[in-house]
């Protein structure tokens, strides 16, 4: 049977496991926390390890935040700081980061099939029906966000960075660092503030929140919105290469 290595990469941690063609977890799931400053060789280094304590694996997906095109990294949001998400940007790392042909370079290192996608798409991957305009958003160290048309991933758009209210970009003001600052009650009416604002801006058929921080979300959801699972983000590791063997007519 088809032996998938997932890893989902968060601000915090590194995590994933081996799941099998159903998407259940096929080896125990396996964590390490990031490192602060982390370089592409060191984020290698880490994959590398997880990868080894995960067991055998066939093929591989990765999922990673930021803009991802083509399994290149465009930008991504904490690794390029100094001390963790929402420190100073360390001009050097953003360099080093950019540009980062991960997929090609696990490709070569593990001699398998690999595919590196963003993180909100891999986890929206488990989620959704197939059917209608669906996007996923992912609460965790920031706001990830993830479109998907009748089963198809969309293009990537990095709402994250959007500004949103005082200065603040929505990776700040709903992140996991502005629920410890100002507590459940206020985050919560932010996150019902953000699906009410983006509503227009996506007229989306469903909307799925997921990350670490969705099962803090504590009010009553519209009918056309629901929380599902973190673990989702290890678990759709197998079901984007369906999603995107389908969308390309194989």
């Amino acid at each position: 049977p088809m032996r998938t290595l997932s890893i989902d990469c968060g601000g915090s941690g590194i995590k994933g496991a081996v799941v099998d063609r159903k998407g259940a977890l096929a080896s125990e799931r396996v964590r390490f926390p990031v490192r602060y400053p982390m370089t592409p060789g060191d984020f290698l280094t880490v994959l590398d390890r997880l990868a080894a304590a995960a067991g055998p694996f066939d093929r591989a997906t990765v999922g990673l935040p930021g803009m991802i095109r083509h399994g290149v990294v465009i930008t991504t949001p904490h690794y390029i700081t100094k001390a963790g998400p929402h420190s100073q940007i360390d001009p050097e790392l953003a360099a080093a980061w950019s540009g980062f042909d991960l997929q090609a370079v696990l490709r070569d290192r593990w001699q398998r099939p690999v595919m590196v996608l963003n993180d909100a798409q891999v986890q929206g991957a488990a989620v959704i029906s197939g059917h209608g305009y669906e996007v996923m958003f992912t609460l965790g160290t920031g706001l990830g966000c993830a479109e998907f048309d009748d089963g198809v991933i969309q293009p990537k758009l990095e709402i994250s960075r959007a500004p949103v209210r005082k200065g603040a970009i929505y990776d700040e003001w709903v992140g996991a660092a502005a629920r410890r600052q100002v507590g459940n009650r206020k985050w919560n009416r932010r996150v019902a503030r953000t699906i009410d604002g983006l509503r227009p801006v996506f007229c989306w058929d469903h909307l799925y929140l997921g990350g670490g921080e969705a099962k803090k979300v504590a009010f009553r959801l519209p009918p056309d919105v629901s929380t599902v699972p973190n673990i989702m983000g290890i678990r759709g590791g197998v079901r984007v290469w369906e999603l995107l063997r389908a969308s390309s007519g194989e």
